[in-house]
């Protein structure tokens, strides 16, 4: 079992991609097609609920998020590297489907870090889920959805296809990959997040 954390958490911190090409602190990377309109520049972050540098990036990214340029599209979107990564990825869809996403998103962190649950477990996140007030028989339905089985293979394919190695980690536009881990810190790295939003917003 503590080998099985400690692996883990080396997947939450992450190691350089020997295939990718490295600019000084981002990763130029294939680039794929975004949902971004034109003139927007669109902004992932990948991440993993039971990644305790992802819990503790949340009031930074929050604060950060809200002093965006009204041309960035922001979105999340739950890491899958490992089969072990998908139960978190289909609750947070799950109640994404049911517009309480934005509600319980940090109370998810804080039920896993904080209150230690196993949300990995469905009848623990649905009982955690009713606790907070949500109708657990709509939940557990969204949860096994075609819907939430469709997202969390999109999920997984993105993971791949911008070669997410590790979480917390950010891709701008479909064509660059950065993380702290990459430039140093996390202060460092909205630094160059906002560096690459105003380069290809001045692209567009």
């Amino acid at each position: 079992m503590i080998r099985l954390a400690l692996w883990l958490l080396l997947l939450c911190v992450g190691f350089p991609v020997a295939a990718a090409q490295w600019g000084e602190d981002y990763v130029e990377l294939p680039a794929q097609p975004t949902a971004a309109k034109p003139g927007q520049v669109e902004v992932l972050e990948f991440f993993w609920y039971g990644c305790p540098h992802c819990y503790h990036l949340e009031p930074e990214l929050n604060a950060w998020v809200g002093k965006l340029p009204k041309n960035v599209v922001f979105k999340r979107v739950p890491a899958i590297l490992d089969d072990a990564w998908m139960p978190l990825a289909r609750a947070f869809f799950a109640l994404d489907t049911m517009g309480l996403r934005e509600r319980l998103h940090g109370a998810v962190f804080r039920a896993i870090h904080v209150e230690h649950l196993d949300l990995d477990q469905p009848g623990v996140f649905l009982d955690w889920a009713a606790r907070q007030g949500v109708d657990r028989g709509k939940l557990a339905a969204a949860y096994d959805s075609f819907l939430v089985d469709t997202e969390v293979m999109k999920a997984r394919q993105l993971s791949s296809d911008f070669r997410i190695n590790g979480v917390p980690s950010f891709v701008v536009a479909g064509r660059y990959g950065t993380s702290a881990y990459l430039t140093g810190g996390v202060p460092q790295t909205f630094e160059v997040l906002d560096e690459l939003i105003a380069q290809e917003s001045g692209r567009k």
